[in-house]
């Protein structure tokens, strides 16, 4: 991981979560510097308790935005009504 942020157990954790998730669709690079600007944005603003929960949810939520952006991506937005 680079260190444009503390690369601590949160950035860890839910850098592997989603690994899972997005493999093939996102490099491991991308993926980590989502997390890391996901976990500097959150710094502060976030209960250490909820942190690894929010960390997910946001970075899920910029890496599914930024693959359904992608022309040929897998993972497609939501429908809307």
């Amino acid at each position: 991981m680079s260190d444009k942020a503390p690369a601590d157990e949160h950035v860890w954790r839910v850098t592997e979560q989603l690994a899972h998730e997005f493999a093939g669709i996102v490099s491991r690079a991308d993926l980590e510097d989502v997390v890391l600007s996901a976990r500097r944005d959150l710094e502060g603003q976030v209960v250490p308790a909820a942190l690894d929960e929010m960390l997910h949810r946001l970075a899920h939520y910029r890496l599914t935005r930024l693959t359904a952006s992608t022309p040929g991506s897998p993972v497609q937005s939501p429908a809307r009504p």
